[in-house]
């Protein structure tokens, strides 16, 4: 098993990246692909999946990403190629907000979930995932009370919060939160 590897991406591809390690490149299916750039060093956290014809490595931009699809895996009916996409189409802590709140509505977005797996999603994770944005470890707490004055409830203010840029000022950052919240 592996950890994460840290080396070069030499390869960016529709559904996965090549990462040169001291002159080995791995394959890594990755959600989202174009967020990494050629030639950029990164770091990318592994996931080793492994059955009698293949040998398959996952990777993630964040360990909360990672453990998100663990646990996802870890649910009756839902496999790697389930998992990735919906990291790919939505965030941890918004996955993790719909689970908590059961919401089927936005887990039956994500391509193959239907009711029923979503149910089972729910029914398998629901309390167990520990919420991956905590605003505390962020600078936000003027950004916060602003959205909080303005009748946001802190739930829906903690999904966007991470996306904000915080070295900005304040004006920009309600303006780039309500963008986030009208969406």
């Amino acid at each position: 098993m592996y950890a994460y590897i840290k080396g070069i991406i030499s390869e960016v591809n529709s559904n996965h990246i090549v990462v040169d390690n001291q002159g080995i490149g791995y394959l890594v299916y990755v959600a989202n692909p174009y967020v990494y750039h050629l030639d950029d060093e990164v770091t990318v956290y592994l996931y080793s999946h492994i059955r009698e014809d293949a040998y398959t490595l996952y990777g993630f931009k964040s360990l909360e990403e990672k453990e998100l699809f663990l646990k996802l895996i870890n649910v009756k009916g839902v496999g790697p190629k389930i998992a990735l996409p919906m990291l790919a189409t939505g965030s941890v802590s918004g996955i993790a907000d719909a689970i908590d709140r059961e919401n089927i509505l936005y887990l039956t977005k994500f391509p193959k979930i239907g009711e029923k797996l979503a149910r089972q999603i729910i029914l398998d994770l629901k309390g167990k995932l520990v919420k991956s944005i905590d605003v505390k470890t962020y600078n936000y707490d003027e950004l916060i009370s602003v959205l909080e004055n303005l009748g946001y409830k802190m739930a829906d203010i903690k999904k966007v919060i991470a996306q904000v840029n915080q070295n900005e000022d304040i004006e920009t950052q309600v303006k780039e939160a309500l963008r986030l919240l009208l969406k």
